[in-house]
């Protein structure tokens, strides 16, 4: 395994954890700790580096020097911190609000928007928009709870007090809050049900997507099929855990990509089922959970866009209801 080369930029804030794979040599010298962080976590070698010297880098609990080398078995924790001097400056940028009190509030995110500022990406982002809300941008980071990709729809959760974000990160830590996702993916499944429990990291191949890797993440995907098309179907797909690109990587990896997606092998249905560049067709639709202050039920929902819905309609062959997802028993409990 090398080192790589340059990555550009600040390496992008958030917390890594892979286990240290043996060699499939035999006899192979243990790799350097500062080479295995920059392969693994999609760093340069000189950002390794320095997130070892600063302490950011642990060795089962143990930081070590960037000679150290880590023994097949050893869990390696890389914390990268947000960049310094960089302030989330506020924009009045609209946002559909479906959900706010006191504690919380939920977004209904639209496609093309960026949840977390990065390179590239320094405005225009759901943060730049909660700040210019009046949100403070510090320890939890605005309050966003989870995030969603930058072409996925739907509902997204936001703390507005340090200790609603705490409960609220405890609760999908225990994965008491129900997030299910509308998808259209190529083919067809075998069954009408199908779960897909398989972890997730960087591709090794690609540090800019996510694969299944045996050092990654665990994560776990429920899938019901709700419609079938003539070459597609429509899928209700809930997250037990919330791994970067989860339910991309999880139907693609049985074959069935989600449409519209070009990382992960969906883009060439674009055409077929309607979708405008580079949208696909993954939306957060139906939120469920107790209020962490009140623990009264939340139960919210967001209608396909109009993209989706008549995306929708292109593959069904006929105009549909206002809302299909109910149609399709997209909201039923039983399912």
């Amino acid at each position: 395994m090398s080192g790589g080369g340059p990555v550009a930029g600040p390496p992008p804030a958030g917390r890594h954890e892979f286990v240290v794979e043996a060699s499939p040599e035999p006899g192979a010298a243990l790799e350097r700790l500062d080479l295995l962080v920059a392969a693994r976590a999609g760093l340069s070698r000189t950002q390794a580096a320095t997130l070892i010297a600063t302490g950011h880098v642990l060795v089962d609990g143990r930081a070590e020097r960037a000679s150290f080398r880590a023994a097949p078995g050893a869990r390696i924790t890389v914390t990268v911190p947000a960049p310094a001097g960089r302030d989330v400056v506020g924009e009045a940028i609209p946002l559909e609000i479906v959900y706010e009190d006191d504690a919380l509030l939920v977004v209904d995110k639209p496609a093309g928007m960026v949840v977390h500022p990065a390179p590239g990406h320094w405005t225009g982002t759901l943060a730049n928009a909660l700040v210019g809300r009046g949100a403070a941008w510090g320890d939890f980071r605005g309050g966003i709870v989870h995030r969603l990709d930058k072409e996925t729809s739907g509902l997204l959760l936001v703390a507005k007090t340090g200790d609603a974000h705490r409960l609220l990160t405890a609760a999908l830590a225990a994965r008491r809050v129900r997030r299910l996702y509308a998808a259209l993916t190529l083919g067809h499944l075998d069954a009408e049900t199908l779960t897909v429990d398989a972890p997730i990291g960087r591709d090794p191949r690609d540090r800019k997507r996510m694969a299944i890797v045996s050092s990654g993440r665990a994560a776990r995907t429920d899938v019901v099929r709700l419609a079938r098309y003539d070459s597609v179907d429509l899928l209700r797909a809930r997250l037990h855990t919330g791994r970067t690109h989860q339910i991309r990587v999880h139907l693609a990896s049985v074959g069935h990509p989600v449409a519209g997606d070009d990382t992960y092998g969906g883009g060439r249905a674009r055409r077929l089922v309607g979708l405008p560049a580079p949208r696909h067709f993954l939306h957060a639709a139906w939120l469920r959970l107790r209020h962490p202050m009140t623990n009264a039920v939340l139960d919210l929902r967001s209608p396909l866009p109009d993209a989706l819905r008549r995306s929708l309609e292109t593959v069904a062959g006929h105009e549909l209801n206002a809302d299909p997802l109910t149609d399709v028993g997209f909201y039923r409990l039983d399912r």
